[in-house]
């Protein structure tokens, strides 16, 4: 590579939102240079577990004690990493960041990020979620509405692929679909239960998720989901939507796309004299050499926390606290989601029937508390929803007590009782001082600053975590389930993975970062449009607004360049 080269654009990162803007901008003409701080991913290629089962690993895919200790914080959300998929997550020991208070960062450095290992749930938002803090007189109002992006949302949908069902939800809007995957007999009672039982709204559906469903639709180089339930180890098959099966190699079929791995963005670069960006500061991740990109576009893309940190470094005359931090915006707002709290319980009936496949879903219950009057809840503003699922145990439950011969042979051959369980995902407010910095004293491998996260559950979140237990357990109550358990695991925020905030969206430079076109209000020639822009969090998984944000703000830098706006 030629350091010296102009570059039309830059997208630092290739996740769901790197790329996105990667494909955006190649497919309008820019020659785009798109860094990724981690090692190079090919799609298939690259998934060396895509195949494995649980006896191909010593420990049935546990990590051993020694990788414990690597992945420390990455191993708080009890899924991840295992021996099957450690490689798509951060060794803790080489990435290490301070926790004035507990943060939970869950984090993937590799080509296509976490979008290798995302839950792939894709939820639009409604006018409900983008008027909130507006009407409830929260932090600062949206400059966008439903309207402005649901274009871009059916854009998203018909590329991706999200299945799911239509409700016809004002708290949760409508997609373009491909076929719902089945509930099954469980789901389809506590549906019926649910309906019978409760007259305010809440409902049972199937999860809309990124996953290609219709054997006759066309998606460049991706089939149909193969029900194996092994997606965040890659998908051999690009069933599920992930950068690398889908956006880059779209950008790349362009000819118009660089992509450089191993490469550590730490600063946006500023000219005083022209007010604009006039590229990036990058570190070798293997050789440690220090490099300059020259691009008229910036796209911001590295996940939320990442590209807060990247413009706290990127300091100047102009901006001594950080670019475009003309307002003390900058870090803070940080957000996320609740999780591992919500309800199980067991199933009696159903032994004759059974499933096929692996279904890489679950149910959903939409947000149905603080709706209006009748829905009011008192102790906190906003709302959740819950994710779950209804399976059978496996054979083990039949052989607690001493067994053997035929019986024994006959009894492990058939699958244990129906259990079913949920998790609730509720919306955490955007609270100033929850907020992150770059620490004075740590810094890592490279000579960065580390980053120090001050970050806590506040009362309004306290409140609604109750709520959260208590609803699911009357709803397991009512549909006639047995043992019912309420759940609350440790943990902080970021265990959601939702991490968002901390570049806010808003009307003005004097209280947020970007505008309405995620464009930094006072360097128009960056854009942030990872979680770092978002100015509330809803409930929903955020993933399809980022990339529905990002294609909309790429179209537009686009439109702009070729105007002659960042000559």
């Amino acid at each position: 590579m030629n350091p010296e080269e102009q570059y039309d654009a830059i997208v630092v990162g290739t996740g769901i939102s790197g790329g996105w803007a990667a494909k955006e901008l190649c497919e309008n003409g820019l020659k785009t240079l798109v860094l990724e701080r981690g090692p190079m991913v090919k799609h298939i290629e690259d998934y060396p577990t895509m195949h494995d089962d649980p006896w191909d690993y010593p420990l049935k895919g546990e990590l051993s004690a020694e990788d414990k200790k690597k992945y420390h914080v990455q191993s708080r959300v009890n899924w991840a990493p295992k021996e099957d998929v450690k490689h798509f997550f951060v060794n803790d020991l080489e990435h290490p960041y301070v926790e004035t208070k507990r943060f939970d960062w869950i984090r993937g450095y590799q080509v296509g990020g976490r979008s290798l290992t995302w839950g792939r749930q894709s939820y639009r938002w409604s006018d409900i979620d983008f008027s909130a803090n507006k009407k409830e007189g929260v932090s600062i109002d949206w400059p966008v509405r439903y309207k402005d992006i649901s274009p871009w949302y059916d854009k998203v949908e018909e590329y991706i692929g999200v299945s799911g069902e239509a409700l016809g939800l004002d708290v949760l809007p409508d997609g373009k679909f491909q076929p719902p995957m089945d509930l099954n007999c469980v789901e389809e009672d506590f549906k019926k239960a649910t309906a019978e039982k409760f007259d305010d709204g809440r409902l049972i559906t199937i999860g809309r998720t990124a996953h290609i469903t219709d054997p006759n639709s066309t998606f460049e180089g991706r089939g149909v989901c193969q029900n194996r339930n092994r997606c965040w180890r890659g998908c051999p098959f690009g069933g599920y939507f992930s950068s690398n099966s889908s956006t880059l190699p779209a950008a790349e079929r362009t000819g118009n796309m660089t992509l450089r791995a191993n490469s550590i963005v730490h600063e946006v670069i500023y000219d005083d004299k022209t007010k604009k960006a006039t590229g990036v500061r990058v570190i070798d991740t293997e050789t440690h050499e220090k490099l300059e990109f020259k691009a008229k576009v910036i796209f911001l893309c590295a996940s939320a926390m990442a590209s807060v940190g990247i413009l706290m470094q990127s300091k100047s005359k102009r901006f001594p606290n950080g670019l475009g931090n003309d307002s003390d915006a900058l870090g803070r707002g940080i957000m996320d989601h609740h999780y591992k709290l919500g309800a199980r319980a067991k199933v009696e009936g159903h032994l004759d029937k059974y499933y096929k496949g692996r279904r890489a879903n679950g149910f959903y219950i939409p947000r149905f508390v603080n709706l209006d009057e009748k829905t009011k809840r008192e102790g906190y503003l906003r709302g959740f929803g819950y994710q779950g699922t209804a399976s059978r145990n496996d054979w083990s439950a039949s052989i607690a007590e001493m067994g053997y011969g035929k019986d024994l042979k006959e009894e492990v051959l058939k699958p244990g009782h129906w259990e079913i369980g949920v998790t609730g995902f509720g919306e955490f407010l955007p609270h100033d001082d929850n907020r992150v910095t770059l620490s004075a004293t740590e810094k890592d491998k490279w000579g960065l600053p580390q980053l120090d996260f001050d970050v806590e559950f506040k009362e309004n979140e306290l409140n609604m975590r109750k709520d959260i237990k208590k609803e699911i357990v009357a709803m397991f109550k009512a549909a006639g389930f047995k043992d019912v358990e309420p759940y609350e695991e440790p943990s902080g925020p970021g265990l959601g993975i939702h991490e968002m905030g901390g570049a806010r969206m808003g009307h003005s430079p004097r209280n947020s970062i970007v505008n309405k076109h995620n464009q930094i209000h006072s360097v128009p020639n960056v854009y942030v449009t990872d979680g770092a822009f978002m100015t509330s969090s809803n409930c929903v998984n955020p993933s399809l607004t980022y990339m529905a944000f990002t294609a909309r703000a790429a179209n537009h830098a686009a439109k702009e360049f070729k105007a002659g706006k960042f000559a």
